[in-house]
């Protein structure tokens, strides 16, 4: 049996086949398409083509794409919402969507603060107002909105009046209406999980059109017996049941499956990885065989969110960036050719010098036609080379938690720009298959369940909380699709909360198990 692993770059659009043992049997990259669909087709096409097998054989198609990224950033295809939040008379103060652009409060066609919430200790803030919810859900109804963000003060404590809510817009809207509860999504922080929450309910058709789109790919290019699988941004899988919920989910998806394809190739469960593409750089952290979670709010399309996101730095360097000289200094990047690399650098025929051309003529590198490159002078390309490796060494340094060297592996087509020492780090891999680490990613990945809950330690002692909360991670990674022989625990979080009365933690357990 065969999976199929595709992910979309910015520039270059990856896939895989592996078989049962997870070596890789066919690759291949095809230039990234505007409509996105271009090149997710070219590519499975492509690395079908090279592969040469039975396509029944393929029981797993994994996408991660940049769908969802897309939608938010260029703000096209964005569903009509509503708003609800429960948590009147506390939070009137500040209504939803506050410092939102106004292109993307445009989103909004109905929002309302209603009474209701809880205090940081579960205690009832206010009652829920049942009345004002329902005449919410019908004017909802009467504009014809479909997608609905709720979200409630400490949900993430207690959910109990989101999913009142829940229950209530369903009788009322029609059980086709597709709802986005906060505790589902954010953690702590109102206005950041509420935001998070808004952008996961404007993706609702983004998230139908990827699902179904992906199926008749593999239809289209005769893979009927496969089931799809999406990339999640912890370097999990979900299937296409929860990415039509939670779409929001697959935000950043391509730089923690190249930390995952890095730690797959490499055998390495903790190291920092570059991947360099042909536009940018991501610079991630492999810490226990999965990305290292940003412990920050993160700012998408101009929206401050506090959801789970990978905790990588990303930066204008890439085969592509061009290279300009200008009063004896040197620049690289950040704009680039991106797709347009192989018309427009110079070893291509092309007349832009770019960051590919000068690790050809410096030998580091054999693309193209290294003749067109001759001309250039060795002072010019080692000034742009130590540019490059500047740009690196910082982000390096600025990703690491300690002054120590540390393992350092390079994946990504547009790392043959980069040489084989660089400060900071001990050991630098760059190990086969590393130009489609990223669909490598995608294809070997694993399905996760994660458990969050505040426990009070006072009320059930730690060691028994701990293990419930260890059960409940392993089933939810079950129900997810994992094989339950296969499930183990790969993170484990107990944070002691001071704000809370007597002895309570903030505990989140994540499993995760190979697909059955």
């Amino acid at each position: 049996m065969y999976r199929l692993g595709i992910d979309v770059g910015g520039t270059n659009t990856d896939a895989v086949i592996v078989d049962e043992n997870r070596n890789v049997v066919a690759s291949a990259k095809a230039p990234t398409t505007e409509d996105v669909y271009g090149g997710i087709l070219a590519a499975m096409g492509s690395v079908l083509k090279s592969a040469d097998i039975d396509r029944a054989g393929i029981a797993q198609a994994m996408l991660g794409t940049t769908h969802c990224t897309n939608a938010i950033v260029e703000r096209k295809n964005l569903a009509q919402i509503g708003i609800l939040r429960i948590g009147a008379p506390a939070t009137l103060s500040i209504p939803p969507m506050v410092d939102w652009a106004e292109d993307l409060k445009a989103t909004a066609g109905e929002a309302a603060v209603i009474g209701g919430g809880f205090e940081f200790d579960g205690k009832e803030l206010a009652a829920f107002d049942k009345v004002a919810a329902t005449a919410f859900f019908e004017r909802c109804r009467l504009k014809g909105i479909e997608s609905v963000a709720i979200s409630c003060v400490f949900s993430p404590v207690r959910d109990d009046h989101e999913l009142e809510a829940a229950r209530l817009a369903r009788e009322v809207m029609g059980s086709h209406t597709h709802l986005s509860l906060s505790g589902k999504i954010g953690s702590m922080g109102l206005i950041e999980r509420e935001n998070a929450t808004i952008l996961n309910a404007a993706l609702h058709k983004v998230s139908r059109s990827f699902t179904e789109g992906f199926a008749d790919s593999l239809i289209e290019h005769g893979v009927t017996g496969a089931e799809a699988y999406f990339s999640q941004n912890d370097g999990t899988l979900m299937n296409a049941e929860n990415a039509k919920k939670y779409p929001i989910l697959t935000i950043a998806c391509g730089p923690t499956n190249s930390i995952r394809g890095a730690s797959y190739l490499s055998k390495l469960n903790d190291a920092i990885v570059i991947d360099v593409g042909g536009t940018t750089t991501d610079i991630g952290v492999l810490q226990n065989g999965f990305p290292r979670e940003s412990g920050i709010a993160v700012t998408i399309g101009g929206v401050r969110t506090n959801f789970r996101m990978p905790d990588v730095m990303s930066f204008g360097l890439g085969g592509g960036s061009i290279v300009r000289e200008k009063g004896g200094e040197v620049s690289v990047g950040p704009d680039s050719v991106g797709y347009r690399i192989t018309e427009e650098a110079l070893v291509f025929g092309g007349g832009t010098l770019t960051a590919t051309d000068i690790a050809v003529r410096l030998g580091m590198a054999d693309i193209g036609d290294a003749g067109k490159v001759a001309h250039i002078s060795e002072g010019l390309a080692r000034k742009a080379m130590d540019r490059i490796v500047e740009m690196v060494e910082d982000n390096i340094d600025a990703m690491k938690v300690s002054n120590g060297d540390v393992d350092v592996v390079l994946v990504g087509g547009g790392s043959i720009l980069l040489p084989e020492s660089l400060k900071g780090a001990g050991r630098i891999h760059r190990p086969q298959h590393f130009a489609v680490a990223n669909a490598i990613g995608s294809a070997i990945s694993k399905v996760s369940g994660t458990y969050e809950k505040l426990v009070s330690y006072d009320e059930t002692p730690r060691e028994e909380a701990l293990e419930t909360a260890k059960n409940e991670a392993i089933e939810m990674a079950v129900q997810s699709g994992a094989a339950r022989s296969t499930v183990e625990i790969i993170d484990v979080e107990d944070i002691p909360l001071q704000y809370h009365d007597g002895n309570t933690s903030r505990v989140k357990i994540k499993a995760a198990g190979e697909l059955v």
